[in-house]
């Protein structure tokens, strides 16, 4: 048990975070305190060993965000490098005159059996090393780093909108949207963390060249001045050594340049390097083939290394023929049975069933597009849509209908419908091998491609190809596929239309499952105080404006308490906003404590309250001069608060508020129109502008 007790200890030191920190400090004293040449050996190993074990790890690592610590490791290991150097110095030019023994038996060997004992060739081989890393590997690793860098940056804001289209398509949730968010800042930070984890590569191989210099021209220098050593002997021991440390340092420091030119030029997916390389690098039989016809017809030539060139010739035919045989053997597709014929229905009576309901909600496709509702070919809209459903279902607090999709051969190929009881209420154009890029307002530059409109919201867009897809996202567009778009629209128009979907039955449905917690409450409601169908309008209602109906206990109790003073579906409704005063809110400002809004002025509201004539009354009676001016400078309030992004909230008395958000509704419809007594006690109000005639 003894025995063990310091590895345990080390282990433990290590788990607990301190041994990092302790390492750092060890190789700072590395450079104060004189180390024996065999401690020199251990730690030359070990510097060789990590930087094998850090290009293996880049190699097999999955994606590049799971070794996100490789620059803080990569400045690590060029540190213990750098003073690796400067204690070997160190003993070199101290000892060195006793023999190429002085500085331990790692650069001994290095100096005396990787470069034969001579040191002329010794400078050529490190010369050739220190190019090789400082001019190709270098300097490429960190020029591809600081364009990585860049581009990673510059596609954040595109990203970002990106994740949120699909949040808001119902494709993904809150907590993947999360986790995909913290993804693009990782990748961010990593690629801005390698462009400068790079520079520390490039300045060691300065300092490799600059080091041994120093080391030949010190050591000669003080051979022949403090050890009465010629000048012949002295180049020879102390340019034998100095080589030897130089290619004891070189060879890892090229290892850990690989490492990072490897990191930085593989994709950010999730990929098997290994297996990607040699897929599609010799998984191409035709190149293979053609390969081995030119080093057959080499291999041929008079004078040349006939057998080599002959040898590669086979092994590349005989690979190409071995990829060819197995791609015949893979099994082949399985083909379904024909469906039985359908009988002839011209013999039969005509009855009810024949009578087809209209879908509530229906999807028509031209025939192009039908591949991307058929999984067998990859469509993945039926996914997407039922993820819209849910998340829809969700927010509305009601179980949206089922969307019926079918084909529609009199739509042109490229196009889709979107129909509400059978009503079209909206159509677009995709390009399902193309990619939309869409312009949120500020992008840094133009695309070539198919222009036209996002046809949710209207916005400048254009169709690319899917290669130009991070150019784009670097230009500052939101690229989304053809299945996203119509996600996207048609999550648009049934939250638009949400009102016209709920009917009796959904209702009675809400009912029926607030009626497993509150019985009571519930049979008190209806029919006993209010009918079904004002339930329903109060609903409808509510759902017009933009207020979801999640909140149903609240609903049935606000209209059970003012049901006996009145059955008026708008003043029930209005009671029932004032009681969701904190939930509509909260769905407009978020958690801020302070909410902008837009007011009347004074003399226009006391306008607008005597022309009304009554709470009730369904328009305002103003000339339209000066409804046309209200509803202008409305607009314009309206958008210069959204320019600052934030919402436009026109803050109203309660007698007025109904009233005005019909008659702003198709004007601004981004517009929200509150009461004073819907504003919750927790909530500051802060005015923005006030609008006058």
């Amino acid at each position: 048990m003894a025995a063990n007790a310091p590895a345990l200890n080390f282990g433990a030191l290590i788990r607990s975070g301190i041994g990092v920190p302790v390492g750092v400090l060890a190789v700072l004293a590395m450079v104060v305190l004189p180390l024996p040449p065999l401690a020199l050996d251990v730690l030359f190993t070990f510097n060789i060993a990590l930087s094998l074990v850090i290009v293996m790890a880049v190699f097999y690592v999955a994606r590049p965000l799971e070794f996100g610590v490789f620059p803080t490791v990569l400045l690590l290991a060029t540190l213990l490098r750098l003073a690796l150097n400067v204690a070997s110095t160190r003993v070199v030019l101290l000892h060195g005159h006793t023999g190429s023994h002085a500085a331990g038996k790692v650069i001994e060997s290095f100096g005396e059996f990787v470069i034969g004992g001579n040191y002329a060739v010794g400078v050529i081989v490190f010369a050739i090393l220190t190019i090789i890393n400082f001019v190709v590997v270098t300097k490429g690793a960190g020029r591809i780093s600081e364009v990585s860098a860049r581009f990673t940056l510059d596609a954040m804001p595109g990203k970002q909108m990106a994740i949120d289209a699909d949040l808001n398509a119902g494709l993904i949730n809150q907590e993947e949207a999360r986790v995909r968010r913290a993804e693009v800042r990782q990748e961010a930070d990593f690629y801005g963390s390698m462009d400068g984890a790079s520079k520390f590569v490039r300045g060691d191989a300065t300092a490799g060249i600059l080091v041994l210099v120093i080391n030949i021209l010190g050591g000669v220098a003080i051979g022949m001045m403090a050890h009465d050593m010629s000048f012949k002997d002295a180049a020879r021991v102390y340019t034998l050594l100095t080589i030897g440390d130089g290619l004891v340092a070189q060879i890892p420091a090229l290892l850990l340049s690989t490492a990072v030119a490897i990191i930085v030029t593989r994709m950010s997916g999730a990929q098997d390097m290994g297996g990607e390389v040699a897929k599609q690098l010799f998984g191409h039989p035709r190149a293979l083939a053609v390969a081995a016809g030119l080093l057959g017809v080499m291999g041929l030539i008079p004078g040349m290394p006939n057998v080599p060139f002959l040898m590669m010739a086979a092994a590349c035919g005989g690979a190409a023929w071995f990829l060819h045989k197995r791609s015949l053997q893979a099994p082949a597709p399985v083909v379904e049975a024909p469906p039985a014929p359908v009988p002839s229905l011209e013999n039969r009576e005509l009855t009810w069933d024949d009578v087809q309901p209209v879908d509530i909600i229906g999807l028509e496709v031209g025939y192009r597009l039908v591949p991307l509702v058929d999984k067998s070919q990859g469509g993945d809209l039926l996914a997407r849509i039922k993820g819209v459903r849910r998340k829809l279902t969700q927010d509305l607090g009601f179980l949206v209908q089922a969307v019926h999709i079918r084909d529609n051969l009199d739509l042109s190929p490229n196009a889709y419908r979107i129909n509400l009881a059978g009503v079209p209420v909206g159509e677009g154009v995709i390009y399902p091998e193309r990619e939309l890029a869409i312009n949120p307002g500020k992008v840094f530059g133009a695309l070539s491609g198919i222009e036209t409109r996002d046809p949710a919201f209207g916005m400048d867009a254009v169709w690319i190809e899917p290669g130009m897809r991070d150019h784009a996202q670097t230009l500052g567009y939101t690229v989304v596929d053809a299945s996203t778009v119509i996600a996207t629209h048609l999550s648009h128009v049934i939250q638009t239309h949400a009102h016209e979907l709920l009917g009796h039955e959904e209702v009675q449905q809400l009912l029926n499952t607030l009626a497993k917690s509150a019985p009571k409450l519930v049979e008190d409601l209806t029919p006993r105080l209010l009918p079904l169908g004002t339930v329903v309008r109060v609903l409808q209602g509510l759902l017009g404006e933009r207020v979801p109906i999640r909140n149903m206990r609240t609903i049935v109790e606000t209209l059970a308490e003012h049901a006996g003073r009145t059955q008026d579906p708008l003043q029930l409704q209005s009671l029932v906003r004032v009681a969701l005063g904190r939930q509509i809110v909260q769905d407009i400002a978020g958690m801020s404590t302070e909410l902008p809004v837009i007011t009347l002025e004074p003399d226009l509201e006391q306008l607008l309250s005597n022309s009304l004539g009554g709470a009730n009354a369904a328009t305002p009676g103003l000339e339209p001069g000066l409804a046309e001016r209200m509803q202008r400078r409305l607009a314009e309030a309206a958008q210069r608060q959204e320019m600052t992004g934030e919402p436009a909230v026109l803050l109203v008395p309660p007698q007025l508020r109904q009233t005005l958000a019909r008659f702003i509704r198709s004007v601004v419809p981004s517009m929200h129109v509150l009461a004073w007594n819907e504003i919750p006690d927790n909530r500051k109000v802060r005015l923005v502008t006030a609008v006058g005639r």
